[in-house]
């Protein structure tokens, strides 16, 4: 089942490199040659998050770990930088993410099934908004908070979420409904996280939160939808077995 949801995974980043193809006919040479940076890091970045789930509970939390201390230190890093401007922003923003955190810790460990399925589903929203926005996007979502967002990148990251979410759902051995279901709270909560996340850049008045990753930014940039729907997940399997 792994050897083939992997195949899945490549299929994806062949449809997203015909996508990113389609989007870069247009563009100057140094935005093409960066949106080609950017599908190559995610690329790398979601094989070795991959194979650190497979692997088990100790490799994906060891990951975790060093998510959630980049996210501290990024968060910290606007703060500082902007000469402590926002202080209550910053104390906020803070405390939320560390209880955050703490259910993505938590979430780290738990089957690595369910964690490789959120893990998919969400990577797959956040990697087809994007490639929809771009191609077809107009309309601005919240164009105050997160500029590049559009209606027409969040209607196709959903479609092919869901779409996902159906075949993949063998991987938990639950039904279309509860595929379904699932995947909508992973969406929800994924775009909860990004949201919160480009508020608080908004804030600082920043573009990212840091240098550190090619193409996409900081930790935070890059992995504030899986910190949140990591956490979220946790909390509802934390309810259901009450």
């Amino acid at each position: 089942m792994i050897k083939v949801i992997y195949y899945i995974i490549l299929a994806y980043f062949f449809l997203g490199a015909v996508g990113f193809i389609f989007i870069n006919r247009k563009k100057e040479q140094s935005v093409a040659r960066n949106n080609w940076v950017k599908f190559l890091t995610y690329f790398i970045i979601i094989n070795v998050l991959f194979f650190c789930i497979i692997q088990g509970p100790v490799f994906f939390r060891s990951a975790a770990i060093i998510i959630i201390i980049s996210g501290c230190l990024e968060l910290s890093r606007l703060y500082v930088k902007s000469g402590y401007i926002h202080k209550q922003v910053f104390y906020f923003s803070l405390l939320f993410f560390l209880i955050i955190s703490v259910g993505f810790f938590i979430f780290s460990g738990m089957e690595k099934e369910l964690v490789l399925y959120v893990f998919l589903i969400l990577s797959i929203f956040d990697s087809f908004s994007q490639i929809s926005g771009q191609l077809w996007g107009k309309r601005k979502l919240m164009p105050t908070i997160s500029p590049n967002k559009t209606w027409g990148g969040l209607a196709g990251g959903t479609l092919i979420a869901l779409i996902s979410g159906l075949l993949l759902k063998n991987l938990l051995y639950i039904s279309s409904i509860e595929a379904i279901a699932l995947t909508v709270n992973i969406i929800l909560s994924a775009f909860v996280g990004d949201m919160a996340s480009s508020f608080y850049k908004r804030q600082y008045k920043v573009k990212d939160f840091s240098n550190l990753i090619p193409g996409h930014g900081g930790f935070l940039d890059r992995f504030d939808s899986l910190i949140a729907s990591g956490a979220w997940i946790a909390l509802l399997t934390f309810i259901a077995n009450l």
